[in-house]
């Protein structure tokens, strides 16, 4: 049995351009390479296939690789035809010099900004995490006296610190930017900027619990207009639920005066969860659903929030399970393709849900029955199992319905 190992937590938090780390970050990366393998080509060509292709207008796939060719034009072609592809972000570039093909490629964006070229020995990145189940991670914390953010620097060193500070001040920077940021969100479905209203309207009588909830839920819009809009942000995991990690630490931080360093241990935290859900299952919605994404964020925020709480290893795995638990089997199924509706609503809900989450793990980690290694598999199995068109097509759920 193949014994699997893990990327470094820089390989899960990525700065860069939503709505899609799949459909818009990976594509990007691809034609870079592309072009720069290619400076003679006076023309490129792009066939989008699967959910590259039947949501690919509304992630604004086509106007990231328009955009990155530029000067050399470059036509994007949607094939929907083709279904035998061999993963649902599948996309071919073809380069041409005076109208003749001189090169063709097979690109797959399989989730988080990362490509593979069919056919090619596709260099990954080094898997310095010897440990994939959060068991044996939890055993090694146990043995060795350690919290989880410690075996994260065990493992990459004091310098990931450094590297997650950058992660932490652009988290706050889309925070702060989408909070003062008002208007119309782009693609067609006149959905207004919500944050900013969210965060200066006081409820009457407001409690302590409506005003958590109220802010928090502020803190995740911004971030994820900020996405839908195509301004930079952090995956946390993905760029479709970059809003759950920064709303859950922010108002934290900003509530009970937490340090950066205190931060980023959170950070690294949820980092574990991430990485264990990204190497035993998935965090693509095109392949296991919306559970890929904002279940996969739910639960790195929970660990991380458990993390600043100061909560034994085994409440922080509760609180991570109970959060992937109750996100199983949730579709991908945005209106138009686009990460609006409801994506930027499910950030928010998944915040409050990771602070429950918490909680809940708090009081009852002892009656835990069931270990956060079995339901990743679970989610895993339930990815697989959910019809296609529920999987980031725009052909099913809340996709088929038309907005006036």
């Amino acid at each position: 049995m193949e014994v699997k190992k893990m990327e470094s937590l820089k390989e899960l938090y990525k700065i860069g351009r939503g709505p899609s780390s799949s459909h818009t970050m990976g594509p990007e990366k691809a034609c870079k390479i592309f072009q720069k393998h290619n400076p003679e080509a006076d023309r490129f060509e792009a066939i989008l296939y699967g959910s590259l292709s039947k949501t690919g207008v509304g992630h604004g796939t086509d106007k990231v690789i328009k955009v990155t060719f530029e000067p050399t034009p470059c036509d994007v072609i949607f094939n929907n035809d083709e279904i035998e592809l061999p993963h649902p972000n599948t996309m071919d570039l073809i380069a041409y010099k005076d109208g003749v093909e001189i090169k063709r490629i097979r690109v797959l964006s399989v989730g988080g900004g990362k490509v593979e070229i069919v056919g090619y020995k596709n260099v990954d990145p080094p898997k310095i995490y010897d440990l994939s189940t959060f068991y044996d991670i939890a055993e090694h914390c146990k043995r060795n006296h350690m919290r989880l953010w410690q075996y994260v620097e065990e493992v990459e060193g004091i310098e990931i610190r450094d590297y997650l500070l950058k992660i932490w001040n652009q988290m706050k920077l889309s925070i702060h930017i989408g909070l003062e940021t008002e208007g119309v969100l782009p693609g067609g479905l006149n959905v207004k900027r919500k944050a900013k209203k969210l965060y200066s309207h006081q409820h009457i009588d407001e409690s302590a619990q409506t005003k958590e909830n109220r802010v928090v839920s502020a803190y995740a819009f911004a971030v994820s207009e900020q996405n839908a809009d195509g301004e930079v942000i952090v995956t946390a995991p993905t760029c479709g639920s970059a809003g759950v990690m920064p709303s859950v630490l922010y108002y934290q931080q900003m509530k009970r005066g937490y340090t950066d360093l205190e931060i980023i241990r959170a950070l690294e935290t949820g980092g574990i969860i991430g990485n264990l859900i990204k190497t035993n299952a998935s965090i693509s919605g095109s392949e296991c659903g919306c559970q890929a994404e904002i279940g996969t964020a739910c639960a790195m925020a929970s660990a991380a929030l458990g993390e600043l709480f100061g909560l034994e290893t085994d409440k922080i795995e509760y609180a991570a399970e109970i959060a992937i638990e109750h996100h199983l089997g949730l579709t991908c199924d945005p209106i138009c393709g686009l990460v609006q509706i409801p994506c930027i609503e499910r950030n928010a809900v998944a915040a409050m849900r990771a602070i429950n989450a918490v909680s809940l793990a708090s009081f009852l980690s002892d009656t835990r029955k069931i270990s956060v290694d079995e339901v990743i598999e679970v989610m895993r199995m339930t990815g697989k199992d959910i019809p296609g068109r529920y999987r980031e097509t725009a052909e099913g759920g809340l996709a088929t319905l038309s907005i006036k």
